[in-house]
């Protein structure tokens, strides 16, 4: 990945946990480090190929100069932020928010704060057997799309499966989708969990009947496994409600876990389904 770096950009602001920082304001340095693939712009000379580093030192002293905060730790936050939704091409910042004259009674040249951002692509697995499913399965994709920070980019055909599991119910519309976003894996899965709850969704019984199910499957090539949060999701070479949808928009996408693509765990699964109906013959 390319980087344009703005380098030590001087700016004024009123941030700081005193009264005095507050009030009558101090210098910060602020030093952006800004990721996006700028190999088209160097070929065809077009400022439009690239990323307008005027604009973004304008954004940088208009957020250091208008927001106030406690913590630089805060106001890196922010810069990162409204700099990588503010600039399409841009996929990753590095910030680094220096603040020379902090009251710390000590000399010392400057304290500083610097922070990596990035978007990340995520799949998700969406369903719903209660009401109207499909308008449940469209609810899910308007609240992500709603999402300040995130934003889905692909989106399968919508499948009618049979549920999952011993539970008496109605069959299931599912889909998967493709997002990018700027939140963690846990704050996703509060974002995910939100929604299903605008949506209706009661956790009664385990595999149960549900309004809208929504399941984090990948996040880049991150594993996780905590108590709350398993990603990838332990069921997903079992699940051929998962594996269809999945397999239409990202067909290649490598299993951190099996080292295997997406279709050809769904290519497994067909085999071993196919196995189990002859031995039942």
């Amino acid at each position: 990945m390319d980087t344009i770096i703005i380098k030590d950009l001087e700016t004024f602001g009123y941030h700081g946990v005193f009264e005095e920082e507050a009030f009558l304001g101090q210098k910060f340095i602020v030093t952006a480090e800004l990721f996006l693939d700028t190999r088209k712009a160097g070929k065809t000379d077009d400022l439009q190929d690239s990323l307008d580093y005027g604009v973004a030192c304008q954004l940088i002293k208009k957020i250091v100069k208008t927001e106030r905060y406690h913590l630089i730790e805060r106001l890196a936050e922010e810069i990162a932020n409204q700099l990588l939704l503010t600039f399409n091409l841009l996929q990753g910042v590095d910030i680094t928010v220096k603040k020379p004259w902090a009251p710390v009674l000590l000399s010392m040249d400057t304290v500083a704060v610097r922070i990596s951002r990035r978007w990340h692509k995520a799949y998700l697995s969406i369903g719903s057997n209660l009401g109207d499913k499909e308008g449940h399965l469209d609810f899910a994709i308007d609240q992500l799309n709603a999402l300040p920070d995130t934003k889905v980019t692909a989106v399968s055909d919508f499948i009618v499966t049979e549920p999952y599991g011993n539970v008496d119910q109605d069959d299931f519309l599912n889909g998967a989708l493709e997002i990018q976003t700027l939140k963690t894996p846990e704050e996703l899965l509060e974002s995910l969990m939100s929604i299903e709850k605008q949506a209706g969704r009661e956790r009664l019984i385990h595999w149960g009947p549900r309004t809208l199910d929504i399941d984090i499957l990948f996040y880049d090539d991150v594993i996780v496994m905590t108590e709350d949060l398993k990603i990838p999701h332990v069921e997903i070479p079992k699940r051929q409600f998962v594996l269809e949808p999945l397999a239409a928009i990202a067909p290649y996408h490598i299993h951190p876990v099996y080292r295997k693509a997406v279709v050809e765990l769904l290519e497994e699964l067909n085999a071993r389904c196919e196995d189990g109906k002859k031995d039942d013959r």
